[in-house]
């Protein structure tokens, strides 16, 4: 096993990013895709939406295996699924085996985040790990930071198709490093883990526990706020607003790194305040973009700036809310840390795919579907941080 070190939080860095490059690298062939597969927008964005959904179903299975057989094997069986449907995304003929690709692909793709986080939980104990998180989640932003630019590029150079391709051999690259460097982090192994009645059993307990269910809210709610940009982002900036593939990468760039900054604020303030109080900041300070943003596509301010600038506000309060509610969950279940991340990855992932679903049905030429979706996001946040945490707190 690799040493707490610079080294394994740069692999779990790159594993926890299998998702967020699944879904941003190709990003900008979406609209082209309406084209070359003759179909309307709500189904290419299945593409997208079926990926949660799959991702979301997946984590309820990862994180009880884990817990009974370890978090290699796990991750091993994660990765090889993930670059044989990588494989099959690449293939695809047609729009529907596309979809039914990419929904395999994210039952392998969830392994790294949700496995990623149980080892952080495993080596670095509840102190340290808020921060090692927001410093993997600062680092992983890089993935959807240049992603869209990545596969701007490609798109244009070589179709869509070079999207998947690159995928599958960043896959295969962390199939073998995973296989010769990571060792076994769970010194807790529970035979029973993997038993309906205890999976059931574990998640009712930790539902039970006002505190979690508060923070997997938070998490989740601004989740599926950043989900309803990147799910829209596409139609609204190069289908409304005319940016070109490559430039529509450089604004997506743009807007993580507001999530960059938030993480960092985490990484420098976290042990100062605590955990709570980061994400009550977040939590207030994100429904001011997300409300302004909302407003200006009401009023029909046509221009990027109108979404890109307010966007960036609320990345910064989601790099404040997530990393520092997902340690702040996890921290009290040292004996069911990989259910308890599944659980958040769940309910992440089904909020988020619902969000980007109802942007795709609700899409009508305007860029009110999706602003509209991220500013009420942002106000569950809150909601959720008022109702829950807080009063937990005292």
């Amino acid at each position: 096993m690799l040493p707490p070190s610079f080294g394994l939080a740069l692999l779990l860095t790159t594993l926890v990013a299998l998702g967020p490059l699944s879904t941003d690298l190709y990003l900008p062939a979406l609209p082209g895709m309406t084209v070359t597969f003759a179909t309307d927008v709500a189904r290419v964005q299945l593409t997208l939406s079926v990926f949660l959904i799959g991702y979301a179903v997946a984590q309820l299975f990862y994180g009880p295996v884990s817990d009974r057989y370890g978090r290699r094997p796990a991750m091993l069986f994660g990765l090889v699924l993930y670059l044989l449907s990588s494989v099959a995304c690449m293939l695809a003929t047609g729009v529907d085996a596309l979809i039914a690709s990419r929904f395999f692909q994210a039952l392998g793709a969830c392994a790294g985040p949700v496995l990623g986080r149980a080892i952080v939980r495993d080596v670095y104990g509840p102190v340290q790990a808020a921060r090692v998180l927001a410093y993997i989640s600062g680092a992983m932003a890089i993935a959807p930071m240049i992603g869209p630019f990545i596969g701007g590029w490609l798109t244009v150079w070589f179709g869509w198709r070079a999207n998947f391709a690159a995928l599958v051999l960043f896959s295969a690259v962390q199939t073998v490093v995973v296989f010769r460097l990571l060792g076994e982090s769970n010194a807790h192994k529970d035979p029973m883990a993997t038993r309906p009645r205890r999976i059931l059993g574990n998640f009712l307990t930790l539902l039970a526990g006002k505190t979690y269910l508060g923070y997997l809210l938070c998490v989740s709610f601004g989740y599926a706020a950043l989900f309803s940009f990147i799910s829209g982002s596409s139609f609204v900036l190069i289908g409304l607003y005319g940016l070109s593939p490559q430039w529509f990468g450089a604004s997506f760039g743009f807007v993580v790194t507001g999530y960059i900054v938030g993480t960092l604020l985490t990484a420098r303030y976290t042990l100062k305040l605590g955990p709570g109080r980061m994400v009550g900041m977040g939590a207030l300070f994100g429904i001011v973009p997300g409300t302004l943003m909302a407003a200006l596509a009401i009023a029909e301010v046509h221009s990027v700036w109108a979404v890109l600038l307010p966007m960036f506000g609320c990345t910064v309060a989601t790099g404040l809310v997530m990393p520092n509610a997902t340690g702040a969950a996890l921290a009290p279940y040292p004996k069911m840390a990989g259910s308890a991340s599944a659980l958040m990855g769940f309910v992440q992932m089904a909020l988020a795919a619902a969000a980007g679903i109802a942007v795709g049905h609700a899409y009508d030429g305007t860029a009110i579907p999706m602003t509209g979706a991220i500013a009420l996001c942002g106000w569950a946040v809150l909601a959720s941080y008022f109702y829950f945490v807080r009063p937990a707190a005292g």
